[in-house]
């Protein structure tokens, strides 16, 4: 029986795979901004005016999506400026620094790692320290995730898994039926180990680039 839909990876990097359920709710988390100038007949799109064709004054406050902050961003037009959300400042590096393994990431933001990527794109002098710190993030936490996924066979892992960002969320479900299946195949149950459907996806996408 065939299903419905096949699930497709996150692009995990500056531009998002639009084919992927993740990446589109993702591009919807809004960041904060500013209008450095007018900015006709969006006002009602952004929640603030009552009719379609009302405008923003340049200067006014903005929560804007994802996608429409990458649509709306020309360091020369200067259109809009993002701020940093602030689980990505200074502030949070630091803890983030001390002991990722220690924070709620779920909770701060579902998409941390896929997120904090796409704000990459914007001109910000902290980009560096950024993309350090969520590598740094995944490095630190990945090990955990893996080891709890192996450790916890036939477990509530619900407090646990509660805490992770989706990519991790996703890893600890590769983990685990990697895990099952071994299990499985231990107790003479399936004929055979299978690639997982990450390492396949992986080898497509690498013939995919050899092929372009």
């Amino acid at each position: 029986m065939s299903e419905a839909y096949f699930p497709v990876d996150p692009g995990l990097g500056p531009e998002e795979n639009f084919l992927s359920l993740d990446d589109i709710l993702m591009s919807q988390e809004k960041l904060p901004g500013r209008a450095e100038s007018a900015l006709p007949r969006l006002a009602f799109a952004l929640g603030q005016g009552a009719g379609t064709g009302d405008s923003i004054p340049e200067g006014s406050k903005l929560e804007i999506p994802l996608w429409l902050a990458k649509g709306l961003h020309d360091s020369k037009r200067r259109i809009i400026s993002v701020e940093l959300p602030k689980i990505y400042k200074e502030a949070w590096r630091t803890v983030f620094s001390a002991d990722a393994n220690v924070v709620d990431l779920h909770k701060m933001g579902p998409y941390y790692y896929g997120f904090g990527s796409q704000l990459l794109n914007f001109d910000n002098p902290e980009n560096p320290e950024i993309a350090q710190t969520i590598l740094q993030t995944f490095i630190s936490r990945f090990r955990r995730i893996m080891d709890s996924s192996q450790n916890a066979y036939n477990e509530d892992t619900s407090a646990l898994v509660a805490r992770l960002d989706e990519l991790e969320r996703a890893l600890f479900r590769a983990g685990q039926k990697g895990l099952n299946d071994f299990q499985c195949w231990e107790k003479g149950q399936a004929s055979q180990i299978t690639a997982s459907s990450l390492v396949q996806n992986y080898g497509k996408r690498k013939f995919t680039d050899m092929d372009g």
